[in-house]
């Protein structure tokens, strides 16, 4: 069974919330891949993984290289674990379809697309058997609030 988490991102966007959990999932000495909806996008997410905060960059790798299965972080648009990574982000339009294999599945949509709002209600109704799956929506100062 894998803990999946569904975060319903509104009054902050993705690339101040993403590079935090990645953080925080280094920290617990895991492993993670981010798969998003397209390379344009992939490239904008590791561009920011270098950059986001000024007195550190999160060590990652777009998926492809010959040390992927080194990298504490990869950044993909298929489907695959080649670094074996425990967690797994779906990001910009990149919807998981199943929890296995990973610990934890992070699944983060924006409230601003309805197309995203439909696809997040569809994959809760996919992922909610034989899985632990929460609900995530941050309030106006920024804090996450479980919902369900």
């Amino acid at each position: 069974m894998s803990e999946i988490l569904f975060y319903h991102l509104e009054g902050q966007p993705l690339e101040r919330v993403l590079p935090v959990l990645v953080e925080k999932s280094l920290e617990r000495g895991w492993h993670v891949v981010i798969e998003t909806g397209s390379e344009e996008r992939a490239e904008a997410i590791d561009n920011l993984l270098w950059t986001y905060r000024d007195d550190s960059f999160l060590p990652h790798a777009r998926a492809g290289g010959d040390a992927d299965n080194l990298q504490p972080v990869l950044i993909t648009t298929r489907p695959h674990n080649p670094n074996n990574a425990e967690v797994r982000f779906f990001v910009d339009r990149a919807v998981p379809q199943s929890g296995d294999g990973y610990q934890r599945i992070v699944f983060m949509f924006s409230g601003h697309d309805p197309d995203a709002l439909t696809d997040a209600r569809a994959a809760w109704k996919n992922l909610r058997d034989g899985n632990e799956v929460t609900y995530w929506q941050q309030e106006p100062g920024g804090r996450w609030m479980k919902k369900g």
